[in-house]
């Protein structure tokens, strides 16, 4: 996909924290040592002791960017955090469509509570992407993956499904 939005026109930017490089592109695409998440760094860690995590919004003003037409995330349990702090900072409104694989075999990184209240925490963040105008359109899963819900102590259980949406209100500058 990431190649087909390149070969389209659109600027393609991947974040993946484990580049050796800094930046790096090839063709159409750059790729950043960073990795979206739900926090900034704290300055009173030590840089060489935390990885290059950053806010969504920290590293869109970093770019100068100000929308994003097609935000495509698989943020390794960590989605459900990062969610939250999109809806919380409003930045669902600079964002056209949302393509986000979400886990579902624990409850993520930082989310707590019994299965209700996580269940319930998952729900909020889904009607706060529909409150923003997010409508759903697409739902993928790997059929030879196994599906499980809230199994977190099962070896190596792995249950994620892709899903996407479009953002309703959307009118790219």
């Amino acid at each position: 996909m990431d190649n087909f939005l390149a070969q389209s026109g659109c600027e393609v930017h991947c974040f993946d924290p484990s580049l050796e490089q800094p930046h790096l592109q090839k063709a159409e695409i750059w790729f950043h040592r960073i990795s979206v998440d739900w926090r900034d760094p704290s300055p009173a860690i030590l840089p060489k002791r935390q990885a290059n995590n950053k806010k969504l919004a920290t590293i869109l003003d970093d770019f100068g960017h100000r929308e994003v037409d097609v935000l495509k995330a698989d943020m390794e349990s960590a989605e459900w955090k990062i969610l939250e702090n999109l809806v919380l900072e409003g930045i669902l409104d600079s964002v056209g469509q949302l393509l986000l694989e979400l886990h579902l075999h624990w409850a993520g990184f930082e989310v707590a509570g019994d299965d209700p209240s996580v269940v319930r925490y998952w729900f909020s963040l889904l009607k706060e992407l529909e409150r923003a105008s997010f409508r759903l359109f697409y739902v993928h899963n790997n059929p030879k993956k196994p599906h499980l819900f809230l199994h977190k102590n099962i070896l190596n259980a792995s249950s994620a499904y892709t899903l996407s949406w479009v953002n309703t209100r959307w009118k790219p500058s």
